[in-house]
């Protein structure tokens, strides 16, 4: 039963023979394989996705954002991108934001320059890896620096599928396998497979992002109905080589790309690109939530403002950044609304006079200020007189539009 709802591994299961065992679990395994490139506390999954449309039920595994350095550069430009490539967090609705490690491209024609190149990535930091060179000769060089640490290896072709799946296999790494015709990738995974190598991740090719679009978008839908399994693998996108790169980073994230090369982006468009990545990854039918409780803006005292909210992210946030930006210490009490906004939480009962004075009570308020007056959202003035009966606290109903909370302060809070 558990395998049958998806909820159980068949290569769990003592009782199954090898014939049962393939069948089982060639319709319970999610149809794209999980890869992961990189270990330690930055390594990344990718892969493992179930649905062809967000809204049918979540994308699990963002793609990997992998900023490009190249073996003509100089040892001290190379570290100088991988700083600040593991340097660079964005802080957005409480999580961090990640670039999610360096492509080394072999561009110089000399196998000992992409070698030091591998090198100086090695020196700044301990970041996921792709390494780019087509020649296996190269690529045996950068692996004796880095192989242990499961880099994707980019590219097997259907002239180098040999070489390349034996460095794979020697070194225990995921590789990249290239067609030029998107109809030639089951042929070359059959191949690499039967060479040993399981981890695989498919590149298209495509010779424009129109293109990418339309193959992606087919490779995930075979995958997802498992009408072609040998398709059932996570896809690769060279953005920068595309000539239009930010177009073909937002084509990626939307269209199932799982490995995105970028160079040099600027500040701007990174802070876009890691947005894109965070929203179209989120579970959808389970909003960001904050997790309920008090939390303090600025050295709030016993006469400092009590304001009261949704634990729904979006909203906490929006709030903090207009109080900070007030300057006015005080307290915020999220209330568990099962992460819906103020407007929706009223509407549907979940935001209630019993749930406030609960919270009051349970968050031991009374201990933090010496005055009983609470500020509730402008979308929960209907609410005020229960809230107020309830708890037994004085309730001064806020601005609804966050914007205009500091103003609010300045004219309305009486300590």
């Amino acid at each position: 039963m558990k395998l049958a709802s998806g909820k159980g591994d068949v290569d769990r299961c003592p009782y199954l023979d090898d014939q049962a065992r393939d069948i089982l679990g060639s319709s319970t395994r999610p149809p794209i394989r999980l890869v992961k490139v990189g270990v330690g506390e930055r390594s990344f999954p990718i892969g493992e996705e179930m649905v062809q449309f967000r809204h049918e039920k979540t994308f699990y595994h963002p793609p990997g954002m992998m900023v490009a350095v190249s073996d003509l550069w100089t040892r001290d430009r190379i570290q100088e991108v991988v700083a600040r490539v593991r340097d660079t967090v964005v802080v957005r609705v409480g999580t961090d934001q990640r670039l999610s490690g360096v492509a080394i491209r072999h561009l110089s024609g000399d196998p000992a320059a992409f070698r030091t190149a591998v090198e100086a990535v090695e020196e700044v930091a301990d970041l996921p890896e792709v390494l780019m060179a087509e020649d296996p000769a190269v690529m045996e060089q950068g692996l004796a620096v880095c192989g242990h640490f499961r880099p994707l290896i980019y590219a097997a072709t259907e002239k180098t599928d040999e070489t390349m799946c034996n460095l794979a296999r020697d070194y225990g790494c995921p590789l990249v396998v290239k067609a030029d015709d998107p109809g030639r990738l089951p042929d070359l995974v059959e191949r690499c497979k039967g060479r040993g190598v399981q981890n695989l991740v498919l590149d298209p090719a495509a010779p424009s992002l129109h293109q990418f679009q339309n193959i992606s978008t087919a490779i995930r839908q075979q995958a997802i109905t498992r009408s072609t399994p040998s398709l059932g693998y996570p896809v690769f996108l060279d953005a920068a080589a595309t000539g239009m790169q930010e177009a073909a980073i937002v084509t990626g994230i939307l269209r199932f790309a799982s490995v995105l090369v970028l160079e040099n982006p600027d500040q701007a468009s990174l802070l876009a690109f890691l947005t894109l990545r965070q929203n179209i990854y989120t579970d959808p039918q389970k909003p960001i939530q904050m997790t309920p409780g008090i939390y303090r803006l600025g050295t709030p005292g016993p006469d400092s403002p009590v304001l009261l909210t949704v634990n729904f992210s979006l909203t906490f946030f929006t709030l903090q950044g207009y109080l900070e930006a007030a300057r006015i210490p005080c307290f915020m009490v999220i209330v568990d609304t099962e992460g819906l906004s103020v407007l929706t939480a009223v509407a549907s009962g979940k935001l209630n006079e019993t749930l406030v004075a609960e919270s009051l009570k349970k968050f031991s308020l009374e201990k933090e200020v010496s005055h009983r007056s609470l500020i509730i959202p402008g979308y929960a003035a209907p609410l005020s007189g229960r809230i107020e009966e309830a708890s037994g606290w004085k309730v001064l109903v806020g601005p609804r539009d966050a914007a205009e909370i500091g103003e609010y302060l300045e004219k309305e809070w009486k300590q």
